[in-house]
């Protein structure tokens, strides 16, 4: 998220006292002499406490905490963790949490009413809220602000200056072959994609418009990542709206085209000048129909440049159904230096129904006979699998067969995410960093519009259940199986990616409300609330793996796709 400095979006608020914008709660205790049994964050306060069989249970604007005398331990739950409640047997109840852990909380016999109320009362801490600042993030900032020295804090706003430098580390050849696009400056190209964008240096802005018009949700193919030695990169996009009619857009090829001549002509060793320059109106003939002038190639031939592969996450039906709706896949016939290939990956859907059997699974006894059987059934981890069988098919067209590859679903939100950043991860060095991971997802993400808000259930009033999924959590569940098969390549340890699926969904750090940067832009959230990446900092030696041997330019050997471990439940939900 960028630091704001135009000061045309209106006066801020935080001069005003936190106490004002977000004043607390009083304290209802269901008996006399109950303490709060653990210290409070900066502006959070209890509203309920009570006692259970064997502790205390209290309910805070923030969190869950139910401490045991018995055996000394503590569930410390924030609401919007929480899936939902069930109230059973009439003295327990029943927690779902969206990171995959399920506890119960049992009352005594004589407290059936007290389970009761409870139940409803954790019903209405964890439902959907009506407006952002409801979400504690924005609580916590202000009354930080107010009472600590954000000096003394672990962690602080974050500015971003990082796409920049990301461009000139990959080495992209700026002006010659690519350019940066600032089309989407105001988000008005695509609300959901990020302010710039790379392209090929002779695609305008007003072919872009058209690319635009053809792609769902206006998501045009956007380069994101060059490898170094080879040049060729790695684009996504969303779906053409091809439509039962069989819609074409001559500017949508030429984009494909013009993507496979810049990886050839950037290629190290091979870089030569771009047929236009930035910003050119028009095409001349050779360009027209695929050919470079002579002047422009040099030494340049049409036998360099690669077959893109564009990679379809889907399967071929689904793909052919979409079109039902408008959507569709390229046509290999308008696409003729295109190989189009389908990943077959299931929707959200079929994702949450697999992570709701495996949570489930997860609450029964492990010693019984058909457990594995019952794990397999889930189809979690062959869903897993299936995911890193697409990024190495990614890593094998950029790395070995230096081809250019696209990538896209539907949208380009969910699915495009997880098998561009894996194929990264997997060929980048640098994104195995604590820093370098972060850049990987504050792109491929957070910029690119990954729609957090509705999947982790934490938008303004998001009560569609079918919108919900762990498509991010997949993904984490997916670089920890790296971890484990890889566990001297990576800087940061399996703790660090429990904390980060733990504040995904936990709403103590701005970073992931809303479902695109335009909307944390829009609502200010980077000014308003802390980053969860200062958080998870490197300094931080809790999260820093200790077998890390730092090389650069070294690509994962690649992963065993069978050798899949149980671990998402019982170790990324900490």
């Amino acid at each position: 998220m960028e630091c704001t400095t135009d000061d045309s979006e209106g006066p801020s608020l935080e001069h005003i006292q936190a106490s004002e914008l977000f004043p607390m709660k009083v304290l209802h205790s269901d008996e006399d002499g109950l303490a709060v049994p653990y210290p409070l964050l900066c502006g959070e306060a209890v509203e309920y406490l009570g006692r259970t069989a064997d502790g205390v249970i209290a309910l805070s604007n923030y969190r869950i905490v139910i401490r045991s005398y018995k055996d000394n331990s503590c569930i410390n739950m924030p609401l919007k963790l929480i899936e939902y409640v069930e109230y059973r047997e009439m003295t327990q109840l029943l927690v779902h949490c969206k990171h995959g852990r399920t506890f119960r909380c049992s009352f005594e016999e004589r407290y059936r009413e007290e389970c009761i109320e409870w139940h409803r009362r954790l019903a209405a801490a964890v439902s959907s809220v009506a407006k952002l600042e409801e979400f504690f993030a924005f609580a916590f900032y202000a009354w930080c602000v107010d009472q600590v020295d954000l000096a003394d804090l672990p962690f602080t706003q974050e500015c971003r200056q990082d796409f920049y430098k990301e461009v000139e580390r990959m080495g992209f050849q700026l002006g010659d072959v690519w350019r940066i696009c600032e089309l989407n400056t105001n988000y008005k190209l695509c609300s959901t994609y990020p302010r710039y964008n790379i392209v090929p240096a002779w695609i305008t802005d007003q072919e872009l418009e058209k690319v635009a018009q053809f792609r769902a949700m206006r998501r045009v193919p956007s380069v994101v990542w060059r490898h170094q030695r080879t040049g060729a990169v790695i684009a996504r996009c969303s779906q053409p709206e091809v439509g039962w009619l069989g819609w074409r857009s001559a500017q949508d090829e030429e984009l494909l085209k013009a993507i496979a001549r810049a990886c050839a002509m950037d290629a190290p060793g091979k870089r030569r000048a771009p047929p236009h320059a930035a910003g050119s109106d028009a095409h001349d003939d050779g360009i027209a129909n695929g050919s470079l002038p002579d002047a422009a190639a040099g030494k340049f031939t049409e036998d360099a440049i690669k077959c893109v592969l564009v990679l379809d996450a889907r399967s071929y039906t689904a793909a052919v159904a979409n079109r039902a709706k408008g959507g569709g896949c390229e046509c290999a016939e308008y696409y003729p230096n295109c190989e189009i290939q389908f990943m077959g990956l299931p929707n959200i859907h079929a994702i949450r129904k697999s992570f709701q059997a495996m949570r489930s699974l997860c609450t029964s006894p492990s010693d019984q006979a058909s457990w594995l059987s019952a794990l397999e059934n889930t189809r979690w981890l062959q869903n897993i699998s299936a995911l890193l069988k697409s990024a190495v098919l990614v890593v094998d067209a950029v790395d070995r067969k230096h081809r250019p590859v696209v990538v896209h679903c539907s949208d380009g939100w969910d699915r495009t995410p997880q098998i561009v950043a894996l194929a990264q991860l997997i060929m980048d060095p640098y994104y195995r960093t604590l820093n370098g991971f972060k850049v990987l997802i504050e792109r491929e993400w957070l910029d690119f519009g990954h729609k957090f808000a509705d999947r982790c259930g934490h938008g303004l009033d998001a009560d569609d259940p079918n919108e919900r999924c762990p498509v991010f959590l997949q993904f984490l569940d997916c670089v920890h199986q790296l971890l484990l098969q890889f566990p001297c390549v990576f800087e940061f340890n399996e703790s660090f990616l429990v904390k980060l699926v733990h504040h995904t969904y936990s709403c103590l750090f701005g970073t992931f409300l809303c479902n695109s940067s335009r909307e944390r832009h829009l609502y200010r959230v980077n000014r308003r609330s802390f980053s969860v990446w200062s958080f998870l900092r490197p300094s931080r030696k809790r999260f820093c793996n200790l077998l890390y041997a730092h090389r650069d330019h070294v690509r994962l050997a690649l992963p065993l796709l069978l050798i899949l471990k149980c671990v998402c439940s019982t170790n990324l939900c900490g």
